[in-house]
């Protein structure tokens, strides 16, 4: 099964590989939601440029989403205040409202039909030790609110009881005019208006460097190369290693989604839950009815859970049915996002040493909005404007961060997933992996990455990343090799599926 965003416009691809050589303003390195708004906009303004993704429109982590438009990205602003400040906090909360409203703004202008639709949103606890957290971040947004001084405004957020879910809450935050659309449809949309303004597309174009050139810069890719002056690294997780040093700075996070039809009139809003394992409610225009996307279940990419009732898709069908008994699952998907080790993303120049290149990556599961908050930030960089919030994304800040408790466990994960898959090495042989799964075996003192299929055909690999070298694992559920350092997927034959890793694994020959 694949996302229900692709599947329903499968018929609707851009394909259009690179071939030639092109000189352009901006080469845009990825064409997902931040690569296509910033498009956008620099098209928008007359701004010559081509954007490359190595697969389609949208068919990575864009197309692979719940698809929420809200500034209320979790329990966020109480963890803002007291690590950066009330200031930092306003701006964070304020270029995610505003980015809100451009989405509205370019649908409207473009006549995207992309089945946007606002929605209230709600962030809902079913454990009692969770209600404080849930009444900290509701006094977080109401001195955010202050700031701005919109005391009485209707949209204040508010502390509820009942939220319409088909289960009993303890507490919950209701934040009014949210929005929800089809992301893909939206894409579409916005690569249509960028071509109408001149601007290249090209798919399954793969760029595997980029290197300065006189007054710009040369982006490789197969053949062909695209000179431009201007950089934008859209691609979900910065595939340069150096000098911008991301790998350091973030690691993945693996989440999965379900498309199901319950056969009834569905609920209004949107939905996340506060404590873990995540749960995520919406519903999305289907048909002549809807469909409900129940999203969560996340875990770090290449570190799964010892119980499967806590992550995956097990745990997605288990909730449905209990929920929804006569549902049918339509649709499953799943997405690799980047958290950021400061809860902030990375947003601006990408480099000291590489000046007119950007990178917008970290979004921590909330790409929607910070997509266009991305998209406002660079696109105004590389016009000279000024733009209100581009210093609390700083991507160049290496900084220590100010909330230590906060983000121990990330670092304590992060560091000792680089250095224990390097060296862990599993004793199995090729009799003990069974049918239809896969594992990591010494022959001759050397790691082969082994999948057995049903009919027992061996794929043997490298499980080596191609990234910086983690020794990978073997993810049963989709049958990939994953990188437990930084995120980097293939499947079974060793085909690269997900950054920042770009090229294949090593197949092996084995005898049996």
């Amino acid at each position: 099964m694949n996302s229900y965003w692709i599947e329903s416009t499968k018929n609707l691809e851009i394909q259009r590989k690179l071939d030639n050589n092109y000189n352009v303003d901006v080469c845009i390195i990825g064409a997902g939601m931040v690569g296509l708004s910033t498009g956008y906009y620099l098209a928008k303004k007359g701004l010559k440029m081509a954007i490359l993704d190595k697969d389609g429109i949208g068919k990575k982590a864009s197309g692979h989403t719940t698809a929420k438009i809200t500034y209320q990205h979790g329990l966020k602003y109480n963890y803002l205040i007291n690590t950066f400040g009330l200031e930092f906090a306003y701006k964070y909360y304020k270029s995610n409202k505003n980015a809100i409203e451009d989405i509205k703004k370019i649908i409207d202008e473009e006549k995207i039909d992309c089945d946007f639709e606002y929605q209230n949103n709600y962030i809902y606890c079913t454990e009692p030790k969770e209600v404080i957290k849930i009444k900290n971040e509701i006094n977080a947004l109401n001195q955010i609110v202050k700031y701005e001084n919109k005391q009485n405004d209707k949209n204040n957020p508010q502390f509820i009881t009942n939220c319409g879910l088909p289960f009993k809450i303890l507490g919950g935050i209701e934040t009014k005019k949210q929005a929800e659309f089809h992301p893909r449809k939206y894409m579409l949309g916005l690569a249509k208006s960028i071509e109408e303004n001149n601007g290249l597309i090209f798919t399954n174009s793969l760029v595997n460097d980029v290197k300065k050139f006189e007054n710009g810069y040369i982006s490789y890719c197969g053949n062909y190369n695209i000179k431009s002056k201007y950089v934008v690294i859209a691609s979900h997780y910065p595939f340069i290693n150096f000098p911008g040093f991301y790998f350091s700075k973030m690691y993945q996070v693996t989440s999965y989604a379900l498309g199901i039809d319950i056969g009834n009139k569905l609920f209004d809003g949107m939905y996340i839950s506060s404590n873990e394992p995540t749960l995520s409610f919406r519903s999305a225009k289907y048909k002549d009815k809807r469909l409900l996307i129940l999203g969560g279940g996340n875990h770090k990419t290449g570190f799964s859970p010892e119980s499967e009732n806590t992550y995956g898709y097990k745990f997605l069908e288990v909730k449905a049915k209990e929920l929804f008994p006569n549902s049918q699952i339509l649709y499953k998907w799943n997405t690799r996002d980047c958290i950021s080790l400061d809860k902030v993303p990375y947003i601006g120049e990408f480099s000291e040493f590489m000046p007119n290149v950007f990178v917008a990556t970290g979004f921590n599961k909330w790409g929607m909005t910070s997509s266009n908050v991305a998209a406002n930030i660079i696109s105004d960089s590389i016009l000279g404007e000024e733009n209100d919030y581009k210093d609390i994304y700083n991507s160049k800040r290496m900084e220590p961060i100010k909330n230590k408790t906060e983000v121990k466990n990330m670092i304590e994960q992060v560091t000792k997933s680089f250095i224990t898959s390097r060296i862990k090495i599993p004793k199995e042989n090729i009799d003990k992996i069974k049918k239809g799964n896969g594992g990591i075996i010494k022959i001759e003192g050397k790691a082969v990455g082994i999948y057995k299929d049903e009919e027992e055909n061996i794929y043997a690999v490298n499980p080596t990343c191609t990234h910086l070298g983690c020794l990978l694992t073997w993810n049963n559920i989709d049958k990939t090799w994953d990188c437990p350092c930084h995120g980097s997927r293939f499947d079974y034959k060793g085909k690269n599926l997900y950054d920042p890793a770009f090229k294949d694994l090593q197949n092996i020959e084995v005898r049996c």
